[in-house]
């Protein structure tokens, strides 16, 4: 006899390959918000009625999208923080978000992050979310000689630094520093280094 799924598991299930399918329809890109459920629903070959189901509106199937796609980048991302310094992963953040191809991914980020500023309840999972970089981060400035409070202190403040300078790369193209990664480093001057180890 076959596996009886629950209800919940069968949702689940059916979620997952509906966000598949918007996955491979959309690449590295996220669903304009100007595209109606309809649209996405034509281009990821699917129905209307299910997008609605699964993700509640076009800000559900964004959020979604996003989050998978981050959930993706953070995989890739993993394998740079147990490789390389603590400046390294910022190197690696910034090289992954600040190409060209990843412009109307950010742009979505932060149209996704400014719903969430008004209903977070509504975007629980997108904003739950939004402390794995920090977390990475916090753990290598430990391993390079912080202690636990302030590598997480220098982690939120990177993090920061990083989606702002990426908000200003939206806004004003062509503005930032060419020398993103040394920019954000340097404001941590007049604290711990995480890239100074502890003498022995």
């Amino acid at each position: 006899m076959g596996v009886v799924l629950s209800t919940s598991e069968r949702k689940g299930s059916a979620r997952e390959r509906l966000l598949a399918r918007l996955l491979d329809a959309f690449g590295e890109a996220l669903p304009p918000p100007e595209m109606s459920l309809r649209e996405i629903a034509t281009r990821a070959d699917t129905s209307h009625a299910l997008l609605r189901y699964h993700f509640g509106s076009l800000p559900g199937v964004l959020a979604a999208v996003l989050q998978a796609q981050r959930s993706r980048d953070n995989e890739e991302l993993l394998e740079a923080a147990q490789q390389g310094t603590f400046e390294d992963f910022v190197a690696a953040i910034w090289r992954t978000y600040a190409r060209p191809e990843q412009l109307s991914r950010v742009r979505g980020f932060f149209y996704v992050a400014g719903l969430a500023a008004y209903g977070p309840e509504d975007f629980r999972e997108f904003v739950e979310s939004l402390d794995d970089l920090t977390v990475m981060l916090s753990s290598l400035a430990e391993r390079e000689g912080l202690d636990a409070r302030e590598a997480r202190d220098v982690a939120t403040v990177t993090v920061a630094a990083i989606r702002g300078l990426l908000l200003q790369e939206v806004l004003a193209p062509g503005t930032r520093s060419t020398d993103v990664v040394g920019l954000i480093l340097r404001m941590r001057e007049g604290g711990p280094d995480p890239r100074a180890r502890p003498q022995r």
